[in-house]
């Protein structure tokens, strides 16, 4: 019986995104969370006693801005090498970018697969051998996979392949192949890499996607980690997940459907943040929370969403090592709103020509003068503060149902008694 530990994607000193805003966030400590997560590999590794690792590709982050990335990874994989550890290293897109790499003498522990043709390494003594291919470009799009050699009889056979399969959301097209390329070879186990998310695609034969070790940015929330396999008389017996990650991105949903006062909705997000702490089991985290559900309380979440961003930063900073990267308002109207603004008015067609904005094609502002014509029959002091549009929410993308949803509530806001 022994084990080996997959894992992929580590972009060693990738910077993480979003933090930098915060002036509290401890930027240059979480600067190195890649590498921390990477020695929680290596941790993980001498701890279970692995027979070897397996690195699936985009070890690096593209070209270094000197040599400490890849000195570190040496240097690391040197204490795999003292526990007889073996490294397996097909590289991917990233990798592929890294020009230093090529004159940087890898221990001989590791075994960097050629980038021109699959090759298969066997390891005798267990039985198992290991077929690889690297990048030799970045945007690799032919299917390699099909070159790659049957498995090898009375072996435990194992591919390691950095791909995007079919396709995969938010990841480029790169290696394309199908599940039956893959299953054709006959393999036990496929060590995939390249797509950010733990996946298995396959438990027969195994085929997976172990996500990356550290997420790097809000569309890289939840756990990460690696991929540990056991093997028994020759077959996979289990393949388990185990966290890796330093510093935790959590996207959360705080539904306020039941909230019918400020008071109760400041709890529910107390309490949804408390519960993501737990759930993170002492790491630092970076939360962006998003309000939800049909609420009384959804003009005035819109009309003061200034102030409670900031109310639940200081929620944040209070239950420590959490930092808030953005609240979004998501909420909807308990009632709809042609039934909330009754007749005929100029308030009421204003807010109606609002709702029907579509801020796809343009910015905000170059949208106004469709309503021109309706502000001017509004009283002058429903134009302070620098008019209905704010330049700062006029230069934002990405907003467009918040933006509606704001003005709408200011307006109504603004408007008082019909």
């Amino acid at each position: 019986m022994f084990t080996f530990l997959h894992a992929a994607d580590i972009h060693l000193d990738s910077p993480l995104r979003g933090l930098e805003g915060y002036a509290d966030a401890p930027v240059a400590q979480l600067r190195q969370a890649t590498r921390r997560a990477f020695d929680n590999l290596i941790d993980l590794a001498i701890e279970e006693q692995a027979a070897f690792v397996l690195l699936s590709g985009d070890l690096y982050d593209g070209d270094w801005k000197d040599y400490n990335t890849g000195l570190f990874f040496i240097d690391r994989i040197s204490r795999l090498r003292k526990e007889n550890i073996s490294v397996f290293l097909a590289s991917g897109n990233h990798d592929a970018a890294s020009q230093i790499t090529k004159v940087l003498r890898l221990p001989d522990n590791v075994h960097l697969f050629s980038t021109k043709q699959p090759e298969t390494v066997t390891i005798e003594a267990l039985r198992v051998a290991v077929h690889g291919r690297g990048y030799h470009t970045r945007a690799l799009t032919e299917n390699i996979a099909r070159n790659y050699p049957q498995a090898l009889p009375h072996h435990l056979n194992i591919g390691l392949l950095h791909t995007s399969l079919t396709g995969r959301q938010g990841h480029e097209p790169y290696a394309p192949c199908s599940l039956d390329d893959l299953k054709a070879k006959g393999y036990d186990y496929w060590a995939l890499g390249h797509v950010h998310t733990r996946e298995e695609v396959s438990q027969s034969p195994w085929i997976v996607f172990p996500g990356n070790v550290q997420g790097r940015h809000i569309h890289e929330a939840g756990a990460k980690g690696a991929t540990l396999v056991r093997v028994d008389e020759g077959r996979i017996a289990a393949v388990e997940h185990r966290d890796l990650d330093v510093l935790r991105w959590s996207l959360c949903q705080v539904d306020l459907t039941d909230c019918a006062t400020m008071d109760q909705a400041i709890d529910a997000v107390r309490q949804t943040m408390g519960t993501e702490q737990v759930r993170a089991e002492g790491r630092p985290l970076a939360i962006r929370l998003q309000l939800i559900g049909k609420s009384p309380l959804h003009a005035e979440l819109h009309r003061n969403s200034a102030a409670l961003t900031e109310e639940c930063r200081g929620l944040a900073a209070g239950l420590g090592e959490m930092w808030l990267e953005k609240v979004q308002f998501a909420t909807q109207r308990p009632v709809a709103l042609a039934a909330d603004l009754g007749e005929e008015t100029p308030m009421a067609d204003l807010i109606r020509a609002v709702e029907r904005l579509d801020f796809e094609p343009t910015t905000l502002m170059e949208l106004v003068p469709e309503i021109g014509e309706l502000q001017k029959k509004l009283p002058p002091e429903l134009l302070h503060e620098g008019g209905l549009v704010p330049a700062s929410i006029a230069n934002a993308s990405g907003l467009r149902e918040e933006v509606k949803e704001m003005l709408i509530a200011r307006l109504m806001g603004q408007g008082g008694s019909r």
